[in-house]
């Protein structure tokens, strides 16, 4: 692994949420995760999720619509090949998160866990949200790892995140039904003002906080975007047994 140019600041993570790694990974083992993202997905390896699995806005209606086989995330990342066990398991990363987390680390099979690809035709628009809506822990405490494979700006749907909302709480009337941030709500407008782009280059590392709320916007160029993501939490903040959080083993990091 690489020896990276930056680190996590520890106190602007806890005010900000999210925090940047500049290249962290090193460009052979990127070039390697997307050797196996490529091949995977032209094959359609399972598991599988889709654009139109998603009900998205800009996502196919249906697997038989135009676009409907178009993939949105390769899953269960960590058994697909060595190299992405190679990422997620790395001193280099379990570094970074003992800076935000507890020094006994484990890996999450069953959120995130997965190569996220946006296609350049009918990838969909991912509304502002929180990880941790679905998620069921006994602490709101986990950190996501996302690993860009290639450069990821604006045009080709980078994340975006709002600056410090994992600390704040919301009136059920902020939220949808599904937990999405109203942007009709006025109390909504000045912070989604302050959104910012998480703009990478290839192997370049964003850590975010699970209550952080973000978003992303579709593929506007002529190539697949290739992402890498893990989620992390402290061996002492177990899932809730009997959860869609336990229903995979989780993975404990050497550190």
């Amino acid at each position: 692994m690489n020896k990276s140019t930056s680190a996590i600041d520890p106190e602007r993570f806890n005010e900000e949420g999210y925090a940047i790694v500049r290249r962290l990974a090193p460009t052979s083992l990127c070039s390697r995760m997307l050797h196996v993202a490529r091949s995977d997905l032209e094959r359609a390896a399972p598991p599988i999720e889709y654009e139109a699995d998603t009900r998205y806005p800009g996502a196919p209606r249906s697997h038989d619509a135009p676009g409907g086989r178009t993939a949105r995330r390769l899953l269960q990342a960590y058994t697909r090949d060595a190299a992405f066990r190679e990422l997620s398991t790395s001193h280099e990363v379990a570094q970074q998160l003992q800076v935000v987390l507890e020094p006994e680390l484990e890996l999450s099979q069953a959120h995130h866990n997965c190569i996220m690809t946006k296609a350049p035709a009918y990838s969909s628009v991912t509304g502002w949200h929180r990880d941790i809506r679905y998620w069921s822990f006994e602490r709101p405490e986990l950190v996501s790892v996302w690993l860009a494979l290639g450069v990821e700006r604006r045009e080709n749907g980078c994340l975006l995140v709002l600056p410090g909302s994992h600390r704040m709480e919301f009136e059920p009337e902020c939220l949808d039904e599904a937990q999405f941030l109203r942007a009709d709500v006025e109390r909504n407008r000045e912070l989604l003002s302050r959104q910012t782009a998480v703009e990478l280059d290839r192997g370049d590392v964003l850590f975010f906080h699970c209550r952080l709320f973000h978003a992303a916007g579709n593929n506007q160029t002529r190539q697949t975007k290739f992402s890498v993501v893990f989620t992390y939490h402290s061996a002492d903040n177990p899932p809730v047994p009997g959860s869609r959080s336990a229903s995979l083993a989780d993975i404990p990091l050497s550190t």
